[in-house]
């Protein structure tokens, strides 16, 4: 069945990149989550005038790849203890979190970071309050851009998980 998270990991290029390549990742689409204005541009979330993390849209397949699996990738390239920072991406737009649709997901979520990480980790678990997608130039960035800015190792994804 199809379904949606949004996950928040530092620069959203490297984290969209990431989920594009694993098997049942249906889409990815990048945008800016749970801020404190409408339609927000890059430069303001640069500005500190939007607070706005940088969110990658994901919608799955949940027979092909669970929540779970979904979350065992985020925490193979997020810093799960660090505030506001991943890898050389400094600032409030780059902190790490998990905004679900549906409330339920709030305890499978939680109980595999407790179950993993303890209860001290710093990633946001928030239902999404608001989400815009970001400029048209930011989606399928490394795509478009190979040689492009990625904090996010993508040899960190196993031959056997990856799409054909």
């Amino acid at each position: 069945m199809q379904k949606v998270i949004y996950l928040a990991g530092g620069c959203f290029w490297g984290v969209e990149r990431y989920y594009q390549l694993l098997k049942g990742v249906i889409s990815t689409e990048v945008g800016y989550a749970n801020g404190n204005i409408n339609n927000p541009k890059y430069e303001e979330l640069k500005e500190g005038i939007a607070t706005h993390a940088e969110t990658l849209k994901l919608i799955y397949d949940d027979e092909i790849i669970s929540l779970e699996e979904l979350l065992e990738h985020f925490l193979r390239f997020v810093d799960p203890y660090s505030i506001d920072k991943q890898g050389h991406d400094i600032g409030h737009q780059y902190r790490s979190g998990v905004y679900f649709t549906v409330e339920s997901e709030k305890a499978s979520v939680t109980a595999y970071f407790d179950k993993v990480l303890g209860k001290e980790y710093k990633i946001e678990v928030l239902p999404l309050v608001n989400y815009y997608k970001a400029e048209e130039y930011h989606q399928n960035y490394l795509l478009k851009n190979p040689q492009g800015y990625c904090h996010v190792n993508l040899g960190l994804i196993k031959e056997k998980e990856k799409k054909n």
